[in-house]
């Protein structure tokens, strides 16, 4: 535990200081990348000009598309995934959603975009953390319009501390408190750190929340939807290849609720990174490493399937 969470500490630090973490990323020439609003009011970014369509679906609460040092930590390997051929569309919860919005509605929003912006089929939908509890929905409720389905750092039971935890920052951001909610934000994935220095480092970390266009409305939705989150009768009703990928010592979902989700999926395929934890998961290579392999086996396996 000691070793990841000191990457997840230099890994935070180095985002608000200034981005190292984005810039060793960058060796490479960016894809091709374009933003944009749907006609429903989501916004995209879309990376790559692959033949098969990724969708990825951010963490939250409070959807908003990777910019700046953190978000670029944050990104979640939008360009490995266009390297191995995929275009890579990252898109926000709708702008404006009415209080009582729910996980499934929010779902239901994804499947209108699907079918308007994107042709009515995506080869892989990619939920991460929060976008990954969204993203069950989406599988369950519109299977036909999703190939495969990857859930990281994402199960069907949120631990509590860390679920009111993300309630009180939301909380925190909507209200205008940006260096409350970094204080908030480093209190959980750095629990160890004196409240002194979260506090200290908490008015740099809130000005990059500050940079995100999250409308406060929409923040408390998510919170709310967040706070009466219970996925556990999600996977029976999800038929779509799966992978669940999380690591062990995740502070959002417990290692029982992540292999639970994994054993209700009918076809599911399960990665645990031991002695990691949730930034560390979503930041780290492994994560689109694996999930590209995973597809090309999935990819492999299909074409030596005998046809009829």
């Amino acid at each position: 535990m000691g070793g990841r969470r000191t990457f997840v500490t230099l890994a935070v630090l180095g985002a608000v200081a200034g981005g190292v973490v984005a810039a060793s990323r960058a060796s490479n020439p960016p894809p091709p990348h374009r933003t944009g609003t749907s006609a429903g009011g989501m916004e995209y970014l879309v990376v790559g000009d692959g033949p098969r369509t990724l969708l990825m679906l951010p963490g939250g609460p409070g959807s908003a598309l990777p910019t700046g040092p953190l978000g670029r930590f944050m990104e979640g390997g939008a360009g490995r995934y266009a390297e191995a051929g995929y275009t890579v569309w990252t898109v926000t919860r709708r702008r404006g959603m009415p209080p009582g919005h729910t996980m499934a509605d929010m779902a239901d929003d994804h499947a209108v975009f699907i079918r308007e912006e994107l042709g009515g089929h995506v080869d892989v939908v990619v939920g991460e953390s929060y976008g990954g509890l969204v993203a069950m929905y989406l599988a369950a409720r519109h299977p036909a319009l999703i190939g495969s389905l990857v859930l990281a750092g994402a199960a069907v039971r949120i631990e509590e501390e860390a679920r009111d935890t993300d309630v009180r920052w939301a909380r925190q951001r909507a209200a205008g408190h940006d260096s409350e909610a970094g204080a908030t934000f480093l209190g959980l994935v750095l629990p160890r750190t004196p409240p002194w220095v979260r506090r200290v480092l908490g008015v740099v970390a809130g000005r990059f929340f500050a940079h995100q266009s999250v409308p406060p409305g929409d923040l408390l939705v998510e919170a709310e939807a967040e706070a009466v989150f219970d996925g556990r009768d999600l996977p029976a009703q999800i038929p779509v290849p799966t992978l669940v990928v999380c690591g062990e010592e995740d502070e959002f979902f417990p290692l029982d609720a992540v292999r639970e989700t994994a054993e209700g999926i009918a076809l599911s395929t399960l990665i645990t990174y031991p002695g990691q934890g949730h930034m560390a998961t979503l930041g780290g290579s492994d994560l689109p490493d694996d999930v590209v392999a995973w597809l090309a086996r999935r990819d492999s396996e299909a074409a030596a399937t005998p046809s009829g």
